[in-house]
């Protein structure tokens, strides 16, 4: 039998044992029950989809990250990026996800034999130590919610229909004291994005890995492509163990740092500028990091409810699920399908093109389909969670 197809073979072999055994050998877990939020959270989840924190109004933390689309979006944008509060002004890179957040570690930089390997933080170039960090940043950037400083938010917030539970959280003075109010604010932000709204582990995968629904014969075979080395190999960045039924091993991300070469996005008014380019951990302005060779990396995101999202890619490139993946698939045998300009890894600097991952990935149409049939079990709301409560 050729090397692909006993891998294959194998592989689906383990995915229908690690189904099958959930189902034979271990009665599936009791649902989780669901935990209250406690007064930090429901505050938190007021300020998250509130529409009054912006100038102009209208644009919450929820504007671009939408519950319905796995708490990524853009806004209402169709260009790959999102809009500011003026539904206007475009920003750089698509929205990434708030869910399943909360496991990132803080960020790190660790010096291997390889070289420096990326880990961690919040946004897509961990510029973020904390979920309250990141919270703060949308703010006060002129891209986003375009407040002057905490002065406006304090008067915004003081204004809210929730101003009374601010008082009862914080203490009469919350308002006044505008040096406290960022942090309290976010620290709010970031308790709700902790609970299990954010990360509910309930996607129709979990559900077949605990032995209570099953999936296809195709997305058994994508899940076996997935997690095999010599195809896919996306679980070498996206982990995920389906024997584990621990929450780390289920994200589907390890929270590092891969440059994979993808397209420039004509539609984001910057890259109008040749002279322009994102460099990821080097920031758009070289502010992240000072090694070279992590330049033109990005922050490997959760593959959950990937399908509900409109953009794909760092910058929004691909509109669509499936080019997403047969990008990874096909980008070095036909660069000519995702490069017009005719120039390989075109959004990077000739010498940061070195940076890009080039290890093979095998997968023919059919495997390509496979897999973005797998990536759809990953859609949570197909019941309750099937992992112990996380906290």
């Amino acid at each position: 039998m050729p090397r692909g197809l006993f891998a294959l073979a194998l592989g689906l072999g383990l995915v229908a044992a690690a189904l099958s055994g959930c189902a034979r050998d271990d009665p599936a877990p009791p649902a989780a029950e669901p935990v209250a939020p406690t007064r930090l959270e429901a505050l938190g989840r007021k300020i998250f989809f509130d529409i009054s924190l912006s100038n102009p109004r209208g644009q919450s933390c929820a504007g671009c990250h939408v519950a319905a689309s796995g708490f990524a979006g853009n806004f209402g944008a169709l260009e790959g990026v999102p809009f500011a509060a003026d539904g206007v002004t475009l920003g750089l890179r698509n929205t990434p996800s708030a869910a399943y957040a909360r496991f990132s570690p803080a960020f790190a930089v660790e010096m291997t034999q390889a070289g420096p390997v990326a880990r961690g933080g919040q946004f897509l170039d961990g510029r973020a130590a904390s979920l309250e960090e990141q919270a703060a940043m949308p703010f006060f950037a002129a891209g986003e919610m375009n407040l002057v400083g905490p002065v406006e938010l304090a008067a915004r917030l003081a204004a809210a229909p929730y101003a009374a539970q601010m008082v009862e959280e914080f203490g009469p003075a919350v308002f006044t004291e505008t040096q406290l109010i960022v942090a309290r604010a976010t620290g709010a932000i970031a308790a709700f994005e902790r609970t299990d709204e954010l990360a509910p582990f309930s996607s129709r995968l979990d559900q077949a890995l605990a032995g209570a629904a099953p999936l296809t014969a195709q997305e058994q075979e994508g899940m076996a492509l997935f997690l095999e080395p010599a195809a896919g190999n996306c679980a070498g960045c996206h982990a995920f163990d389906p024997a584990s039924p621990a929450a780390a091993d289920r994200v589907f991300t390890r929270y590092g740092y891969a440059a994979i070469g993808v397209p420039r996005n004509p539609r984001i008014p910057a890259n109008a500028d040749a002279a322009f380019n994102d460099l990821g951990l080097c920031g758009p302005r070289r502010e992240r990091v000072a090694d070279d060779r992590l330049c033109g990396a990005f922050k490997v995101p959760t593959l959950r409810n990937v399908a509900r999202r409109s953009n794909f890619m760092h910058n929004g490139a691909f509109a669509s699920l499936r080019d997403a993946v047969a990008f990874h698939a096909t980008r070095d045998a036909t660069p000519a399908r995702w490069y017009p300009s005719g120039i390989a890894f075109d959004d990077l600097p000739a010498r940061y093109r070195a940076n890009v991952d080039r290890t093979p990935v095998q997968l023919d149409e059919r495997g390509i389909d496979a897999i973005v049939a797998f990536l759809r079990t990953l859609d949570d709301g197909a019941g309750p969670s099937r992992l112990p409560a996380l906290r």
